[in-house]
């Protein structure tokens, strides 16, 4: 049994295709384009009035930091490494929040001075294992005038409409590239209801401009972001559930991480017997971008959706747990 890599659907590599040889059917069609589309959707899917599209995650996040006039603060793990680097290249203060592995505390913050105009910035899945409570940090942001900045490249398309969801989050941020919940192998986007985000960074948006090809693939994957959600968060929790032990396991999320004292070692007998047509899908920690702990992580959101059948997740759980 050989995984597979996650890849645009088949229908997404099409329009990329024809649109690449020239097939656009917006050419001529000066109202409207694959971006203008993109656009629409991705407002619809975060309730926000604005949205543009970008030219990969970390652009999204340089916009939407240079939009903040205050400090930035960061969680101290399970986040994504692009928060520290974007904010110190804008010479911001930062400001490192403590969390319950990678899960975010109100109370934490209640415990430290934030300066006015600051902005919260954290990912819809804490390691991608463990959805963040959305509804109690926007709370407390809210009531504490800051910003809140969810990245929800691995959180877009929620049915229970708890990660992605522009009620809660003041701007909500994504890449698009592989192997994204939207996967065109490239591109972002950004959105809010606030019009200042996008008039206060004119600069950063012109060096993100993006093509019409990515467009029509972000267009085309956004029609299916919501199953491809619910079939990587389904799949994660079955891998929780039979899994002898895991870090969050009755949280939602798109990874699990396994502790484990010598992760290198036993990293290593997992991808002899659990190979893949390409890249990864299992690899260690410690890792700021998952946790700060010893372990294995298991990246279901790596997985092409066809690699998420119950007989493949029973062979994931049976050789993990004969390992341990």
């Amino acid at each position: 049994m050989e995984f597979k890599f996650k890849e645009p659907h088949k229908e997404t590599r099409c329009i990329m295709a024809k649109v690449a040889a020239g097939e656009n059917p917006y050419l001529t069609d000066t109202n409207n384009s694959f971006e203008k589309n993109c656009q629409k959707k991705i407002k619809k899917l975060t309730n926000h009035k604005y949205s543009k599209i970008t030219n990969s995650g970390n652009n999204s996040i340089f916009i939407a930091l240079s939009s903040i006039k205050g400090s930035i603060i960061i969680p101290d793990q399970g986040g994504w490494h692009g928060f520290k680097q974007i904010a110190k290249f804008l010479n911001k203060e930062i400001i490192t929040l403590k969390t319950d592995l990678g899960l975010i505390n109100t109370d934490y913050l209640e415990n430290i001075d934030i300066p006015k105009d600051s902005a919260l910035i954290y990912t819809s899945f804490a390691a991608y294992t463990a959805e963040q409570d959305t509804a109690s940090i926007s709370k407390f942001c809210k009531d504490n005038e800051i910003t809140t900045i969810e990245d929800a490249s691995a959180g877009i398309g929620d049915n229970e409409k708890k990660l992605g969801n522009g009620n809660l989050s003041d701007i909500i941020i994504a890449s698009t590239g592989s192997p994204k919940i939207i996967n065109v192998e490239n591109g972002g986007f950004i959105s809010t209801n606030n019009p200042e985000v996008f008039e206060n960074t004119k600069i950063p948006q012109k060096l993100s401009k993006v093509d019409e090809i990515t467009c029509s693939g972000i267009d085309k994957e956004l029609d299916f972001v919501k199953n491809n959600l619910k079939e990587t968060i389904n799949a994660t929790t079955t891998l929780k559930k039979h899994i002898n032990t895991t870090f969050h396991t009755f949280k939602r999320g798109v990874n699990v991480i396994i502790p484990h004292e010598k992760p290198k070692d036993i990293m290593w007998k997992l991808k002899k017997e659990l190979p893949i047509n390409h890249h990864n899908f299992i690899t260690k920690c410690p890792n700021y971008n998952r946790l700060k702990e010893k372990g294995i992580v298991i990246e279901v959101k790596n997985l092409n959706y066809e690699s998420l059948k119950k007989e493949n997740l029973d062979k994931i759980i049976e050789v993990i747990n004969n390992q341990l």
